[in-house]
């Protein structure tokens, strides 16, 4: 199906890369695994300067180019190499909407995050040729592929940055997941997944970015007036303008897609379900980043976590935007997590 939505000319600069099939943890496969890839600065002759970045919910490596890399910062293309990789479902790599065939649509395969990070790896692995990773990092549904990465692969995982995500997923944060999905299913013109467009579910995608509205900002932002320091009048031209024009273009089966995934983060899955197990496998150097505000994962969800981290940080950074401050709207975060990943990335290991 196609959507003018996705592609280089919105989200670009990037390379997609075949990386064939892929076998699903869920049972199916995914004959042609194709990854969307953008990169920044060059591998050094040790190889030993790479920085890995999964994307989350509904973002694109677009926002990670124009929000936190650049020259000076901690993601200095100048020093590192940076790969920024769409997860499956994104729209840019292999997604239920730029899916041919008997998997298009409402009938693409249940993916999880272990199946993102397996096919990131065999990537940079078998394509970029890369032994050791310097650093994962990500948001949201980048932290929860960043603590797959270090628990899953040890050994190439130096060091890891989790921001605004968990290991494993609340229940509280499951049925908030939930009401997203509804939002969507629910309307008549999603037609169990067989709508001509996205713009057949458009009501579905409005109640779906209401609700994003009310749980990605925290009540402090709008209680502050940081809506109005936006630039939006009103509440209503904030949900109308920004929140419902951010995600009525998109694809409502690829969010589908990565709402499942997000629901089902959990990194004991390896251990058999014991948690502590699972991030104790953790070898890298750890900072766990939750944003204050945050009402997905709030920080009282993520320190738990990271007590059972060893070599581990509790970094928590200061943002009544909430979990939203992943777009970049308060310079103030921004300062605060690249002096973060700056120490972090200056620390020995």
């Amino acid at each position: 199906m196609e959507n003018p939505y996705y592609g280089n000319e919105a989200h670009g600069p990037y390379e997609v890369h075949d990386i064939g099939r892929l076998d699903l943890e869920e049972g199916g496969i995914l004959d042609s695994c194709k990854l969307a890839v953008a990169t920044h600065g060059q591998l050094n002759e040790r190889g030993d300067n790479v920085i890995l970045i999964p994307t989350w919910y509904s973002g694109t490596s677009k926002i990670w180019e124009q929000v936190y890399i650049g020259k000076g910062r901690a993601l200095d293309p100048s020093k590192y190499f940076i790969v920024v990789i769409n997860q499956i479902g994104s729209g840019l790599s292999t997604s239920p909407h730029n899916t041919s065939g008997l998997q298009s649509g409402p009938n693409f395969p249940r993916i999880r995050i272990g199946d993102d990070v397996r096919a990131q790896h065999r990537f940079v692995t078998e394509t970029l040729g890369i032994k050791e990773l310097a650093l994962v990092t990500g948001g949201s549904m980048g932290a929860q592929q960043t603590y797959e990465w270090a628990v899953r692969y040890p050994d190439m995982v130096k060091r890891a940055a989790p921001i605004a995500g968990t290991a494993k997923n609340t229940e509280h944060d499951f049925v908030y997941t939930e009401t997203l999905i509804d939002a969507i299913v629910t309307d008549p013109k999603f037609a169990g997944g067989k709508y001509s467009n996205a713009q057949d579910v458009a009501d579905g995608l409005k109640r779906h970015a209401k609700i994003w509205t009310v749980m990605g900002w925290s009540t402090e932002f709008f209680r502050l007036g940081r809506h109005k320091d936006l630039g939006f009048a009103d509440m209503v031209s904030f949900v109308d303008q920004f929140m419902t024009g951010y995600f009525a273009p998109m694809d409502p089966n690829d969010l589908l897609c990565m709402a499942w995934k997000w629901q089902h983060g959990d990194v004991s899955r390896m251990t058999g379900g014991d948690l502590s197990k699972a991030l104790g496998r953790i070898t890298a150097k750890t900072f766990v980043m939750p944003i204050s505000h945050d009402m997905f994962f709030p920080p009282s969800d993520c320190e738990p976590e990271q007590k059972l981290i060893p070599a581990s940080e509790f970094r928590p950074v200061r943002s009544v935007d909430g979990h939203l401050a992943l777009f970049g709207t308060d310079a103030a975060a921004l300062a605060q997590i690249d002096a973060t990943l700056k120490e972090l990335l200056d620390a020995s290991v």
